[in-house]
């Protein structure tokens, strides 16, 4: 399905990405923003990668796990993105980008729990 195929491609680059700046926090002075954009790149990249292989076997509900996954990508997008430009830029990417995107990722989370519960049998 293609949209599992972009949802794919995407956490590739987004662990790639939280390794990267796993890499930059090591080495840099002060770069505590960094380790917390790492992480959670590299955890909702496995999240999204997890999400794909549930919805292929059907034990999460289609709409809603895809929704949930897509959401993955946008929060920790918008999470680690701001704390990125804040760490190299000093600004933010735009008011309460990092708290939405923490908000988005909780309500994708939530969203895995619904998906769950009303798959299909």
């Amino acid at each position: 399905m293609p949209m599992y195929r972009l949802l794919l491609g995407l956490a590739g680059l987004m662990g790639a990405a939280g390794v990267a700046l796993a890499a930059a926090s090591a080495h840099g002075a002060d770069a505590s923003r960094l380790a917390s954009a790492s992480a959670m790149l590299l955890f909702h990249a496995t999240a999204i990668l997890a999400t794909v292989a549930l919805l292929t076997r059907g034990l999460l509900h289609g709409g809603i796990g895809l929704l949930a996954a897509f959401g993955f990508v946008i929060g920790a997008a918008l999470f680690a993105g701001d704390l990125t430009l804040r760490q190299y830029a000093g600004h933010s990417l735009f008011p309460y980008a990092a708290p939405t995107g923490g908000m988005v990722m909780i309500a994708s989370w939530l969203a895995v729990s619904v998906a769950a519960v009303v798959a299909r049998k």
